[in-house]
């Protein structure tokens, strides 16, 4: 009853391989009782994982209790740890290097592996889960706000939700952002016919 039929995306890179034999991107173990409910078909016969997938609706949440579990004594210390997303930081050049070292090191200790060609070493600011990281706070990234800001207006109530979303995301550093976005958001109400007013563009 748990099987379930797979179905391949096309990456970017390249085609998505199923199989992972190294077991290299998927490091946290399956209890036995839960290898029947990933089974999953395909031409070859029927397979069930033996380290977590991606896709469970409690991955998440049981992957970063196991990075926690790893650099819990590091965590607001010395780094920072969103998912798959290590930041170690520092007061000075001297001291980042000491701590990059100690992460590095359990990480090795760990057997985690890490993908150098999406990490950034000794820098003074940075990306982090799509804000900007510097010595002078958290700061939005440029580039997805002229991202958004070159969006043509929304035609339809699921165009509003988009721009909603993606607006939203930064809207901590937006004064008023519920107010200001009233005028579109009433247009996701239930029975509200879709009439991109005045006070819509105004608000876009």
């Amino acid at each position: 009853p748990w099987v379930s039929p797979i179905h391949c995306v096309p990456k970017k890179g390249g085609f998505t391989v199923i199989d992972n034999e190294e077991n290299e991107l998927i490091p946290t173990r399956l209890v036995t009782e839960w290898w029947e409910k990933v089974t999953f078909t395909c031409p070859y016969g029927t397979f069930s994982y033996r380290r977590m997938p991606f896709g469970l609706c409690n991955a998440p949440g049981t992957f970063q209790r196991c990075m926690l579990a790893i650099f819990h004594d590091m965590v607001e210390k010395k780094m920072e740890v969103f998912m798959d997303d290590f930041s170690v930081f520092g007061n000075s050049f001297e001291n980042c290097l000491s701590r990059l070292d100690k992460m590095l090191q359990r990480c090795e200790d760990t057997n985690l592996c890490l993908n150098w060609e999406k990490s950034h070493f000794m820098v003074k600011e940075g990306i982090v889960l799509g804000h900007k990281i510097s010595k002078n706070g958290i700061e939005v990234d440029k580039a997805k706000v002229d991202v958004i800001a070159k969006l043509p207006h929304p035609t339809t109530v699921k165009g509003v939700r988009s721009f909603l979303g993606h607006a939203g995301f930064y809207r901590r550093f937006i004064q008023d952002f519920s107010k200001i976005s009233q005028p579109m958001a009433h247009l996701l109400e239930k029975n509200t016919p879709f009439i991109f007013s005045e006070d819509c563009i105004k608000a876009f």
